[in-house]
């Protein structure tokens, strides 16, 4: 093996441990070593919030004292990296779980993280990130419960999140409807986002 791959499969791994660590860390509500996976000015987009980490970690804690349920699981991972620079694109399902026109339901969207990352200091951190919403779906906890979805509504919001999108409204989050999703022209100028980011030609993205 060269030096220069060994050091590539070793930034990977410690871009891949913060990948890790945000989920575990985020979903645990450890919030003060969740704050370390982050540059400072670090960008968290969702479907129901969009700005700085550090607001999100705000929001994330009421929304928990509220009751709102959302995990996350990670799957396969894939990084490119350039120098300093990376993109980390991860495959994940979104897990929340509420009330739905009075029926307790869990959503569960399926996509990727699309993770723009850069080593400060000797430190890698995410500086944004941008899910992809791929395709998701709802399922009442009592299969014997009758629910009853308002159409009008629920094809108000984009194929890939829409009963994301549903539950989300429901409890009262404003959802952004133009997210990035598996295919169109959001996805696509995020993937050139992310080419511009690994061409150093990109202060932040």
């Amino acid at each position: 093996m060269t030096d220069h791959l060994f050091h590539q499969l070793q930034e990977k791994q410690l871009i891949r441990e913060v990948i890790e660590n945000w989920a575990l860390w985020r979903d645990a509500g450890d919030w003060e070593r969740f704050k370390t996976v982050w540059h400072k000015d670090g960008v968290m987009m969702a479907t129901w919030f969009q700005g700085p980490f550090e607001e999100f970690i705000k929001v994330t804690i009421e929304g928990w004292n509220k009751g709102v349920s959302i995990l996350h699981f990670l799957g396969g991972m894939s990084i490119d990296l350039s120098g300093n620079r990376a993109i980390a694109q991860t495959k994940m399902t979104i897990s929340q779980r509420g009330p739905v026109d009075g029926v307790i339901c869990d959503v569960v969207c399926t996509g990727r993280f699309y993770d723009f990352l850069e080593k400060r200091e000797g430190v890698w951190g995410v500086v944004l990130r941008q899910p992809i919403y791929e395709k998701d779906r709802i399922d009442p906890l009592d299969p014997s419960a009758s629910l009853k979805i308002d159409e009008s509504v629920l094809s108000q919001f984009p194929q890939g999140y829409k009963h994301l999108a549903y539950i989300q409204t429901k409890i009262g989050y404003t959802v952004k409807r133009d997210m990035p999703m598996l295919k169109g022209p959001e996805v696509e100028a995020l993937y050139i986002k992310g080419r511009t980011w690994l061409e150093h030609k990109l202060p932040t993205p």
